[in-house]
């Protein structure tokens, strides 16, 4: 067993607990693909720790030297970390979308992205240019035999899990048509009443129609077959990008904001920033029956804010308890404005609240369940939609203010006790993926997996903590030779797709 002599004390670090310029490293594209077996390891891959971590996230934040304005429009690259045998092997291949290849090839910039993004040109370059680049850059699943890379605004993109190999459009066996989308927070039911017992995705699209907004919700079974599927009409529009299940319903905030076309229209702007945050505007809690022959949709209403994500939620009695991480606005994203450069201090962080949604009475209630700025939510799958005690997310080195994840809380809902494991001053995070042990009994026996990027050694390690324990040091930190720029959403399997 070795020891962990780089690891730092970071119980007493004071002021501010990162520089700006070791986060903004993090953020340097990588343009390299690799294939290599980890050898650089302080502790031990644990034995019964088999299977394989899949990560997505914008991996180019330039073409050819031209900066993309916001990292979300950024090319998605799917990296595979596995676990086998006590070894570890890395590997990453971008997604090969046709704007992917064409861009590449080109070697500048062709298409507008949602969140700012422009072609080279100016406005006049840009207008009435309505064909936004697929990126495939927020999520990658493996589900039904298939290895799915997911974004907001169009179908997924099915890779090859032994190679990465981009392999084209998936449409679920005929369950998406040409055009349609299909989210990237797709929610996994680990025994789903309407199918005796089965585990289920569920999943869901948001299409604008003018004056309002459609919600499809899909429902795949273990075989990545559509089994069940149904629109819902709400009014207004509708930007969300997660939501949560019960055995029963699906959960859905739709936030507080209003979309303007028309600067997108005319090539000022990116259609992500004609979305404008509306603080007098309530919150609206849209609850859609998983079985609608049996129950009605109901809408509520809740305080003003923001919601990216949710952790879990769960029945009991007459309501559905929703726990979420919410922001007092949406953090509008500026024509001529450099992410690089935010100003953390200027921008309310994101909390976790818990809400009472009363379906017999009608009514919202909310309390506050941490108010250290976090992000990435994560469970034991086994509790998706049910009553649960511990959760994993991202955090904050300090307890107060907003400031990029440094840190790996784990929460106990029950004693309300606290634990976490931060890699501050130099070392940034993300979210973090709870693995059951095989066999276990207790909730949260198992490792909590992360990747996290060192700005010392311009790389990123992957952690394996204890996850009945954060206080400890990792059981074991994977030093890869590349750094990977800041992932959004990935999951794990238990399937290995290399040769040991």
């Amino acid at each position: 067993m070795q020891i962990f002599p780089n690891q730092k004390d970071t119980s007493n670090v004071t002021g501010t607990s990162y520089t700006r310029e070791d986060w903004q490293a993090g953020y340097q594209s990588l343009k390299q693909e690799f294939d290599y077996w980890v050898e650089d390891i302080e502790g031990e891959i644990p034995p019964e720790l088999n299977g394989t971590l899949f990560r997505n996230g914008p991996g180019l934040l330039d073409i050819n030297g031209q900066n993309i304005h916001h990292p979300f429009d950024g090319d998605g690259m799917v990296c595979r970390i596995t676990f086998t045998n006590r070894r570890a092997h890395f590997s990453n291949r971008y997604v090969r979308t046709p704007g992917y290849v064409e861009e590449q090839k080109a070697g500048k910039v062709l298409y507008r992205g949602v969140f700012g993004t422009q072609k080279p040109g100016g406005w006049l370059a840009n207008f009435f240019d309505l064909q936004n680049k697929e990126i495939a850059n927020t999520n990658v699943i493996y589900w039904g035999g298939k290895l799915l890379a997911l974004w907001e605004a169009s179908e997924p993109y099915r890779l090859d899990p032994q190679t990465l190999d981009t392999l084209g459009k998936e449409y679920l066996d005929g369950g998406l048509a040409k055009g349609d989308a299909f989210s990237a927070h797709p929610r996994f039911d680990p025994s789903s009443k309407l199918d005796g017992g089965e585990p289920c995705l569920v999943n869901f699209s948001i299409k604008p129609t003018g004056l309002s907004t459609t919600i499809t919700i899909f429902e795949l079974d273990t075989r990545g077959k559509v089994i069940r599927k149904h629109a819902h009409s709400i009014p207004g529009f509708a930007f969300i990008h997660d939501f949560a299940i019960t055995p029963n319903y699906c959960i859905f905030f739709q936030n507080p904001v209003s979309f303007n076309p028309l600067p997108f229209l005319t090539g000022m702007a990116g259609a992500g920033q004609c979305v404008k945050f509306q603080p007098d505007k309530s919150t609206r809690v849209i609850i859609i029956p998983r079985n609608p022959k049996n129950r009605e949709m109901k809408t509520l209403e809740t305080h003003s804010g923001f919601v990216f994500h949710h952790v879990n939620a769960f029945e009991r009695d007459q309501e559905i308890i929703i726990d979420s991480v919410c922001y007092e606005s949406f953090p509008e994203i500026e024509p001529g404005s450099d992410f690089r450069q935010v100003d953390f201090d200027a921008i309310a962080p994101g909390k976790l609240w818990r809400f009472h949604l009363n379906l017999e009475e009608g009514k919202v209630t909310r309390k506050l369940l941490e108010s250290r700025c976090c992000e990435f939510p994560s469970i034991h799958r086994e509790n998706v939609g049910r009553d649960y005690r511990y959760l994993y997310i991202g955090a904050a080195h300090d307890a107060t203010g907003n400031a990029p994840l440094q840190a790996f809380q784990k929460i106990d809902l029950e004693t309300g006790d606290r634990q976490m494991w931060s890699v501050a001053p130099r070392g940034f995070g993300g979210e973090p993926i709870f693995v059951p042990r095989p066999h276990a009994t207790a909730e949260d026996d198992g490792w909590v997996l992360a990747v996290i990027y060192d700005a010392e050694h311009h790389r990123s390690d992957v952690v394996i903590l204890d996850a009945q324990d954060l206080h400890r040091q990792p059981v074991a930190r994977l030093h890869l030779k590349n750094h990977i720029p800041y992932s959004l959403h990935g999951n794990f399997t238990d399937e290995v797709f290399v040769d040991d």
